[in-house]
């Protein structure tokens, strides 16, 4: 059997192409809650709590100097990237939920029909 052969046996099975679909879906999905979380959830937080952008937010380490630019810690950006984990966790784990609340049913249907 040739490598050709083979390579399209594997990317027509629908494992392999119902990933691909997985990913490209995970990408845009992650694009959609990245944005929900810095231009929709954050700025009301920030505003609670007197103004503050987490975006801005960052411990200068090294001042910038003429040669160099400053060097710092943003961990206003890495509050933004934990709560944007977050929120996609507790998406999969509610699809998950979902998934296996049918597989459950399918299986009490099954047994039903026996």
């Amino acid at each position: 059997m040739s490598i050709i052969k083979e390579f399209k046996e594997f990317a027509v099975k629908g494992d392999a192409v119902d990933m691909a679909v997985g990913i490209v879906i995970g990408a845009s999905f992650s694009k959609i809650v990245s944005s929900l979380v810095g231009d929709v959830i954050m700025p009301p937080i920030g505003l609670l709590l007197g103004g503050v952008d987490f975006k801005n937010l960052k411990a200068t380490l090294k001042a910038a100097t003429a040669d160099a630019p400053a060097v710092t810690l943003n961990y206003g950006l890495f509050v933004n990237t934990v709560i944007d984990f977050l929120i996609v966790a507790f998406c999969i784990f509610l699809v998950v939920k979902g998934i296996n609340y049918l597989k459950n049913q399918a299986g009490k249907a099954d047994q039903l029909k026996r």
